[in-house]
């Protein structure tokens, strides 16, 4: 059987087993069938709990790689993303992640896939976003006059100039 679940449920598994395996009136089958394991897995829980105690059964964290980047030049790439692609030298202020790349391979001489910048972005608190496009023109405070004077009127008939 293939381990299913978080790394939590299967200490919850392994643990609940313990507890059967320390009652004694059970064979290990019996023990495998009620928790949903392999009997092979219940012998090696047996081991463990008698080598180890039920600490041997305890979740191990996987944590993955160590990050290529510290924690300092994070903080310094944070930085330079909130300046701007501008102030980074690009030629306009949105980024890409082409461009994160770029100015971690010339700041910190690390390279990274485009795709796992994303990822470090995200833990970095930044989110993608497009740059909504406005008309340079615009006046806001002419948009808010119409929508609280004119549209009201127009909505309920009263098309009349005031």
């Amino acid at each position: 059987m293939s381990r299913k679940g978080s790394a939590e449920e299967l200490e919850r598994r392994r643990l609940r087993a313990a507890a059967l395996i320390e009652r004694g009136d059970l064979t290990s089958a019996e023990i495998a069938e009620r928790v949903g394991v392999s009997l092979t897995s219940v012998k090696v829980w047996k081991r463990a709990l008698r080598e180890g105690g039920k600490e041997a059964l305890a979740a191990k964290p996987h944590p993955g790689p160590r990050s290529r980047l510290s924690d300092e030049q994070k903080a310094r790439l944070a930085a330079i993303v909130r300046e701007g692609a501008v102030a980074a030298g690009f030629a306009n202020d949105l980024w890409t992640t082409r461009w994160v790349r770029e100015v971690v391979l010339r700041e910190f001489g690390v390279e990274y896939d485009p795709d796992h910048l994303g990822r470090i972005l995200h833990d970095l608190g930044f989110s993608p976003q497009k740059p909504q496009v406005r008309a340079s023109q615009r006046d806001e405070e002419a948009i808010e006059r119409w929508r609280a004077d004119d549209w009201p009127r127009i909505k309920n008939g009263l098309v009349a100039a005031a």
